[in-house]
């Protein structure tokens, strides 16, 4: 099949979805998305009219962004605008969710996530928890680090009465945000992080074990010297809220429990949180105790972060990376994200000061995945980590040059002077991976830098609605060498991979490989490689087949620690009840 024929296969694909949509959506589409970019964008983002009509298309919602986000430019604004529009338009490049439903309406808060204070006193647990239902509100999510609380039977002077300790606390939060999610655009996530040596620290990595606190992503923020004594099989001490040694347990049982819990239903996961103060660049201004709820960016207290990416499978020409052009999107991406933090509408003062002099932004990337199929160089290749690191840190220079350049023109982030930066730049970070669950949906592509799940599966997005997905890449692959057939579709829509499918090439089965199938190894020296390059964090999913041991867990997460990841997240297929990617579909009407 010619590249001509190839281009005919889309287009019969444009128009059937462009028909499809018509009939479901009544939505204009002009930009020819895919019917579960339009879906998601009808069901989240799009304007709605008092009546609940939809009342703009996406192209029109990209002005909208685009034009509220170059409103504090001084010089060339419409030039500006027209950039911004033209690099989302093209799928280029997308802001998180947030900046897409709210900037240019009534709401204005245009950040995807917070870290906020939680102090050991009822009196700011409560004003935490209020400021937190406004942030609910706007569709951010929020981390906490509840490692301030007092343990569970510790004395309070003011009462004469034992107090119920962080975890306690964690249920209150959890129910607020469960009623703040049925009015909202998105699900009112939540990050609760605790110290590896807080004394409710068994209650804490149990907490999820019968499935309650559903609102909250849970992780233990490990340290250096734990990992070591877990290395020797050594003993660590458990502290209270002054510091002081209680009691005293073996590590390895404290890290074989995490494990336990993690490969039983995923959580907790760990934030190596030496790792992350090693490289906070403003380590003479705060500590970092959390992150936010997915992980890619740990923050200060009382401080949040605008986040973007940089559709990588826009820039392959030529069986290489176009690297010109990713150059320019890049450099857009940090303009655009730099204005989000100035037009931004804060919850508080206190967030908006601390925002303002740090100028903190997260720059990622997705569609990895993509862009490695259509290099056509399997993910699970020495390869593919080697390209990882090049594009990161090409990413990285292009990131800090533009930053260094905007603070020639408008100046540096306030607290420069604090921080151990060399040279000028307007943003105190730049970089951040994060898991592009929905906009990586409206642009067409592989979530962040995780391997394709499977070549078909279902995916479950807000209010229970299931999306049936097929890889685009590989039928028109299929199409295009000749190897299509409809019984063989099928074949794989019941389990999702190409394992045992006899009609596909050895070579293409290895360029398809999905995560189920990709060594832990692999999965982590792939997140160590861009983590290399990147400022913050990056938020990544180490997927682990249903029949994978504890042992695995105990494996994967020393492994990251010892690549200098700055934290980790596994998932053994199935170990959930609900999860949010399933594999295959026996019910598939296209087969």
């Amino acid at each position: 099949m010619t590249s001509k024929k190839i281009e005919e296969v889309k287009v019969n694909r444009i128009k059937k979805n462009s028909k499809d949509l018509k009939t479901i959506l009544k939505l204009e589409n002009k930009l020819n998305l895919s019917l579960h970019a339009m879906t998601v964008l009808n069901e989240r983002y799009l304007i709605r009219n008092s009546k609940g009509n939809v009342v703009e298309n996406p192209e029109q919602m990209f002005r909208r962004v685009a034009k509220y986000v170059a409103k504090v430019e001084k010089k060339e604004k419409k030039k500006w605008e027209n950039e911004f529009f033209e690099v989302m338009k093209n799928l280029e490049f997308l802001p998180n969710t947030p900046c897409l439903t709210n900037a240019g309406t009534t709401r204005k808060q245009l950040s995807a996530c917070y870290v906020l204070d939680l102090p050991d006193s009822i009196k700011d647990i409560f004003e935490t928890l209020k400021e937190s239902a406004l942030i609910f509100q706007s569709g951010a999510g929020v981390g906490y680090s509840f490692s301030k609380i007092r343990a569970e039977g510790s004395l309070i002077k003011t009462s004469n009465r034992e107090a119920s300790g962080p975890v306690s606390f964690m249920y209150v939060f959890d129910k607020a945000a469960e009623i703040m999610k049925k009015g909202g655009i998105r699900r009112a996530a939540m990050m609760g992080v605790l110290d590896i040596t807080h004394l409710d620290i068994f209650e804490f990595i149990g907490a999820k074990e019968n499935g309650d606190l559903k609102n909250f992503n849970i992780s233990v923020a490990i340290t250096d010297d734990f990992m070591r004594k877990v290395l020797h099989g050594q003993n660590y001490w458990l502290k209270d809220d002054k510091g002081r040694n209680v009691k005293k347990f073996n590590s390895r049982e404290v890290y074989d429990y995490i494990c336990k819990n993690a490969w039983e239903n995923g959580e907790p996961g760990i934030l190596f949180i030496d790792e992350i103060n090693r490289k906070n660049n403003l380590k003479k201004l705060n500590h970092i105790y959390a992150s936010n709820p997915c992980g890619e960016v740990p923050l200060f207290e009382r401080e949040s972060c605008c986040l973007g990416s940089v559709n990588l499978s826009k820039f392959t020409r030529k069986g290489d990376v176009n690297w010109v052009k990713l150059a320019k999107a890049v450099k857009i991406g940090v303009r655009f994200l730099d204005n989000v933090v100035t037009v931004n509408k804060y919850p508080s003062k206190e967030i908006e000061l601390m925002c303002l002099s740090n100028r903190k932004i997260g720059l990622g990337v997705m569609g990895w995945a993509d862009m490695l199929i259509e290099l056509g160089i399997p993910y699970d290749s020495k390869e593919a980590v080697k390209l990882a690191d090049s594009v990161m840190k090409f990413i990285n220079k292009k990131a800090r040059e533009e930053s260094e350049k905007l603070a020639r023109e408008k100046g540096a982030f306030p607290n420069f002077k604090r921080s151990s930066l060399k040279k000028r730049r307007r943003n105190a970070s730049l970089l951040a991976i994060a898991p592009t669950g929905s906009i990586s949906i409206i642009a067409g592509c592989s979530s962040g830098i995780e391997p394709i799940f499977a070549v078909a599966y279902m995916r479950e997005i807000l209010n229970g609605m299931k999306l049936f997905e097929v890889n685009k890449r590989f039928e028109e692959l299929a199409r295009y060498t000749g190897f299509y057939k409809k019984g063989m579709m099928r074949s794989i829509a019941n389990k999702g991979s190409l394992k045992g499918v006899r009609s596909v090439p050895k070579q293409i089965k290895e360029l398809f490989m999905t995560s189920l199938e990709i060594p832990l190894e692999r999965h982590i020296e792939m997140q160590a490689a861009f983590q290399k390059n990147v400022d913050n964090a990056v938020s990544k999913t180490i997927n682990l087949p249903k029949k994978a041991s504890i042992g695995d867990v105990k494996r994967a997460y020393m492994l990251a620690w010892k690549n200098k990841c700055k934290g980790i997240t596994v998932y053994r297929y199935g170990s959930r009840e609900k999860q949010v990617l399933y594999l295959g579909n026996n019910n598939c009407k296209k087969c």
